[in-house]
């Protein structure tokens, strides 16, 4: 028996996939309009679009689970994957320029988003729609602040759980 036969089959993971995730980015390039994102934006923005409810926005998308900060650490590759499978399929346009590469949204972004009628993609719609709004006017530098300065709270209302449950009343 070959070593391969023995391997069971590998899991599939749809919950932050790079399909998933660049799924994701298409309703967020969409909200856009046209305006190129860099992926570590790229990045902030679905942590925000998937947490709204950290930072007073609607209710979060996802579950809020126990330091989930963290997540921001490991999306990279895959959300550069997750783009990269939407760049094959022309749902999105890359840029390259001085300040590195960045992404944007086309009409094919638009229309294929369009198409998504359920109500999860409504949910994303409205939450890439609210993101956008609320922080494509910061800079890059002052997003990057917003987030290092809250990044640590967010998550950490478990371990404030865990702490009174340990007490000994």
């Amino acid at each position: 028996m070959s070593p391969q036969a023995t391997r069971p089959p590998p899991i599939a993971r749809p919950f932050n996939s790079p399909l998933e995730c660049g799924l994701r980015m298409l309703f967020v390039l969409a909200a856009s309009k046209a305006t190129p994102c860099d992926l570590q934006r790229l990045i902030v923005y679905d942590y925000l679009m998937v947490h709204s409810g950290d930072v007073e926005g609607p209710v979060s998308l996802h579950p809020a689970v126990p330091f989930r900060g963290g997540e921001m650490l490991v999306k990279r590759d895959v959300l550069k994957a997750g783009l990269d499978q939407m760049f094959s399929k022309e749902l999105l346009e890359k840029r390259f320029d001085a300040g590195g590469i960045s992404y944007c949204g086309t009409a094919l972004t638009t229309a294929f988003v369009g198409l998504m009628a359920n109500p999860y993609s409504e949910a994303l719609r409205w939450r890439a729609r609210w993101v956008v709004e609320r922080f494509s006017p910061l800079s890059d530098h002052e997003l990057t602040t917003f987030m290092d300065e809250n990044l640590g709270r967010w998550g950490a209302e478990f371990d404030r759980y865990t702490a009174l449950n340990d007490l000994e009343l």
